[in-house]
Protein backbone atom coordinates (compact mmCIF):
# COMPACT_ATOMS: atom_id res chain seq x y z
CA UNK A 1 0.00 0.00 0.00
CA UNK A 2 1.59 3.47 -0.99
CA UNK A 3 1.15 6.41 1.30
CA UNK A 4 -1.56 8.78 0.01
CA UNK A 5 0.02 12.11 1.22
CA UNK A 6 3.32 11.07 -0.34
CA UNK A 7 4.69 13.62 -3.30
CA UNK A 8 5.36 11.83 -6.73
CA UNK A 9 9.56 11.61 -5.96
CA UNK A 10 8.33 9.68 -2.14
CA UNK A 11 6.26 7.74 -4.16
CA UNK A 12 8.84 6.95 -6.55
CA UNK A 13 11.16 6.43 -3.89
CA UNK A 14 8.96 4.16 -2.27
CA UNK A 15 8.13 1.79 -5.19
CA UNK A 16 11.40 1.57 -6.01
CA UNK A 17 12.25 0.00 -2.36
CA UNK A 18 10.03 -2.17 -2.12
CA UNK A 19 9.15 -3.38 -5.67
CA UNK A 20 12.28 -3.12 -7.95
CA UNK A 21 14.23 -5.83 -6.57
CA UNK A 22 11.40 -8.76 -6.81
CA UNK A 23 10.53 -7.23 -10.05
CA UNK A 24 13.60 -7.36 -11.90
CA UNK A 25 13.87 -11.14 -10.82
CA UNK A 26 10.91 -11.70 -12.04
CA UNK A 27 11.25 -9.85 -15.32
CA UNK A 28 14.54 -11.79 -15.76
CA UNK A 29 12.64 -14.91 -15.80
CA UNK A 30 10.58 -13.70 -18.47
CA UNK A 31 13.37 -12.19 -20.52
CA UNK A 32 15.55 -15.35 -19.89
CA UNK A 33 18.13 -13.80 -17.95
CA UNK A 34 19.18 -10.51 -20.20
CA UNK A 35 19.91 -7.86 -17.07
CA UNK A 36 20.19 -5.37 -19.49
CA UNK A 37 16.58 -6.07 -20.94
CA UNK A 38 15.03 -6.52 -17.72
CA UNK A 39 16.35 -3.52 -16.73
CA UNK A 40 15.02 -1.76 -19.11
CA UNK A 41 11.29 -2.94 -18.40
CA UNK A 42 11.48 -2.27 -14.83
CA UNK A 43 12.43 1.03 -15.65
CA UNK A 44 9.92 1.45 -18.00
CA UNK A 45 7.39 -0.33 -15.92
CA UNK A 46 8.25 2.37 -12.53
CA UNK A 47 7.59 5.33 -15.23
CA UNK A 48 4.33 3.54 -15.89
CA UNK A 49 3.42 3.59 -12.44
CA UNK A 50 4.91 7.28 -11.86
CA UNK A 51 2.18 8.11 -14.81
CA UNK A 52 -0.23 6.94 -13.00
CA UNK A 53 0.48 8.01 -9.47
CA UNK A 54 -2.62 9.70 -8.62
CA UNK A 55 -4.24 6.41 -9.34
CA UNK A 56 -1.86 4.16 -7.47
CA UNK A 57 -2.07 6.25 -4.19
CA UNK A 58 -6.11 5.51 -4.20
CA UNK A 59 -5.31 1.46 -4.83
CA UNK A 60 -6.16 -0.26 -1.88
CA UNK A 61 -3.71 -3.10 -0.99
CA UNK A 62 -0.30 -4.20 -2.33
CA UNK A 63 0.35 -2.31 -6.43
CA UNK A 64 2.63 -5.18 -6.94
CA UNK A 65 -0.07 -7.23 -8.87
CA UNK A 66 -0.38 -4.08 -11.00
CA UNK A 67 3.48 -4.30 -11.66
CA UNK A 68 3.74 -7.46 -12.42
CA UNK A 69 1.07 -7.21 -14.66
CA UNK A 70 2.49 -4.21 -16.24
CA UNK A 71 6.01 -5.62 -16.74
CA UNK A 72 4.94 -8.82 -18.24
CA UNK A 73 3.12 -6.88 -20.92
CA UNK A 74 5.86 -4.58 -21.93
CA UNK A 75 7.77 -8.00 -22.26
CA UNK A 76 4.77 -9.43 -24.52
CA UNK A 77 4.47 -6.18 -26.17
CA UNK A 78 8.94 -6.16 -27.06
CA UNK A 79 8.43 -9.65 -28.47
CA UNK A 80 6.17 -8.95 -30.36
CA UNK A 81 7.70 -5.92 -31.71
CA UNK A 82 10.75 -7.82 -32.92
CA UNK A 83 8.82 -10.91 -34.38
CA UNK A 84 7.37 -7.69 -36.53
CA UNK A 85 11.13 -6.59 -38.04
CA UNK A 86 14.34 -7.78 -38.86
CA UNK A 87 16.56 -9.05 -36.30
CA UNK A 88 19.17 -5.87 -35.32
CA UNK A 89 22.46 -6.46 -36.17
CA UNK A 90 25.78 -4.46 -35.92
CA UNK A 91 28.09 -3.26 -38.66
CA UNK A 92 30.73 -5.94 -38.63
CA UNK A 93 28.55 -8.21 -41.57
CA UNK A 94 29.15 -5.18 -43.52
CA UNK A 95 32.54 -4.61 -43.25
CA UNK A 96 33.08 -8.20 -45.07
CA UNK A 97 30.62 -6.82 -48.05
CA UNK A 98 32.86 -5.50 -50.95
CA UNK A 99 31.00 -2.22 -51.89
CA UNK A 100 30.81 -1.57 -55.71
CA UNK A 101 32.62 1.75 -57.12
CA UNK A 102 29.27 3.26 -58.48
CA UNK A 103 31.51 6.36 -59.51
CA UNK A 104 32.01 5.31 -62.71
CA UNK A 105 28.88 4.36 -63.69
CA UNK A 106 27.39 7.78 -62.35
CA UNK A 107 30.09 9.67 -64.08
CA UNK A 108 28.91 7.89 -67.48
CA UNK A 109 25.04 9.37 -66.60
CA UNK A 110 25.85 12.51 -66.47
CA UNK A 111 27.83 12.74 -69.13
CA UNK A 112 25.21 10.90 -71.23
CA UNK A 113 22.44 13.29 -69.63
CA UNK A 114 23.98 16.49 -70.68
CA UNK A 115 25.09 15.04 -74.02
CA UNK A 116 21.19 14.37 -74.12
CA UNK A 117 20.67 17.87 -73.00
CA UNK A 118 22.11 18.93 -76.49
CA UNK A 119 19.61 17.09 -78.78
CA UNK A 120 16.75 18.82 -79.82
CA UNK A 121 13.42 18.17 -77.81
CA UNK A 122 12.04 16.08 -81.06
CA UNK A 123 15.50 13.90 -81.22
CA UNK A 124 15.55 13.36 -77.62
CA UNK A 125 11.55 12.35 -77.82
CA UNK A 126 12.49 9.36 -80.25
CA UNK A 127 15.77 8.38 -78.40
CA UNK A 128 13.59 8.09 -75.64
CA UNK A 129 10.82 6.26 -76.86
CA UNK A 130 12.39 4.00 -78.54
CA UNK A 131 16.32 3.33 -76.71
CA UNK A 132 14.83 3.97 -73.03
CA UNK A 133 11.37 3.18 -72.72
CA UNK A 134 11.87 0.00 -75.60
CA UNK A 135 9.28 1.07 -77.65
CA UNK A 136 9.46 0.10 -81.21
CA UNK A 137 9.37 2.42 -84.52
CA UNK A 138 6.08 2.18 -84.78
CA UNK A 139 4.51 2.42 -81.18
CA UNK A 140 7.19 5.56 -80.69
CA UNK A 141 5.03 6.98 -83.88
CA UNK A 142 1.76 6.27 -82.44
CA UNK A 143 3.05 7.77 -78.80
CA UNK A 144 4.55 10.62 -80.41
CA UNK A 145 1.89 11.32 -83.03
CA UNK A 146 4.17 11.33 -86.35
CA UNK A 147 4.66 8.62 -88.68
CA UNK A 148 7.14 6.43 -88.23
CA UNK A 149 9.31 7.19 -91.00
CA UNK A 150 9.95 10.10 -88.99
CA UNK A 151 10.76 8.40 -85.85
CA UNK A 152 13.12 6.29 -88.19
CA UNK A 153 14.95 9.74 -89.09
CA UNK A 154 15.01 11.53 -85.97
CA UNK A 155 16.41 8.49 -84.02
CA UNK A 156 19.28 8.35 -86.85
CA UNK A 157 19.92 11.56 -86.80
CA UNK A 158 19.95 12.19 -82.92
CA UNK A 159 22.53 9.16 -82.36
CA UNK A 160 24.94 10.98 -84.76
CA UNK A 161 24.52 14.09 -82.92
CA UNK A 162 24.83 11.72 -79.57
CA UNK A 163 27.58 10.38 -80.96
CA UNK A 164 29.57 13.65 -81.85
CA UNK A 165 28.23 15.13 -78.41
CA UNK A 166 29.72 12.67 -76.34
CA UNK A 167 33.40 12.51 -78.82
CA UNK A 168 33.28 16.27 -77.98
CA UNK A 169 33.38 15.38 -74.12
CA UNK A 170 36.31 12.85 -74.52
CA UNK A 171 34.07 9.76 -74.21
CA UNK A 172 34.16 7.11 -76.86
CA UNK A 173 31.88 5.80 -78.75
Amino acid sequence: MVDRTASDDELMRVLYAEHAGPLLAFVLRLVAGDRHRAEDVVQETLLRAWRNAERLQRATGSIRPWLVTVARRIVIDGHRGSLARPREVGPEPLAEVPAADELDRVLRMMTLSDALADLTAAHREALVETYFRGRTVNEAAEVLGVPPGTVRSRVYYALRSLKLSLEERGVST
